[in-house]
């Protein structure tokens, strides 16, 4: 496989998936939220958790694949950061908040894509 056919089938997503969620968050909050409690800090989570499991994937198609902590540690932090300039922008966005438990949902959410995403793959290349 090539570095560029690489290069759209691994990281790409992550471009897109990232530019989704920038978009996203430059729109004004709506002003009706439901009323379930807590209910943005699941959507982090879960957001991220993609987020997360997006990086992973990519990473074992890296050079670093046969280092499974660096893939995961990576992931997670790269998944965080991203969480984080999120919160940054939507600080400047009319009627949006930065919020440091939005940041620590999408930390965990992070955590728990890397995790669900290495569970899932590993069964599935063992049989």
């Amino acid at each position: 496989m090539s570095r560029l056919h690489k290069f759209f089938i691994y990281w790409f997503p992550i471009i897109i998936y990232c530019v989704l969620i920038f978009i996203q968050s430059s729109y004004p909050s709506i002003k009706h939220t439901p009323e379930l409690p807590y209910f943005d800090k699941v959507l982090h989570c879960v957001a991220y958790a993609l987020l997360g499991a997006l990086f992973l994937r990519a990473f074992k198609t890296s050079q670093i694949k046969n280092n499974v902590k660096l893939m995961w540690i990576l992931s997670v932090i790269l998944s965080s950061l991203y969480g984080i300039s999120d919160e940054i922008h939507q600080y400047f966005v009319p009627y949006r908040y930065a919020e440091l438990m939005d940041v620590l949902a999408d930390t965990l959410g992070s955590i728990m894509g890397v995790y669900i995403y290495q569970a899932i793959a590993g069964k599935i290349s063992t049989g």
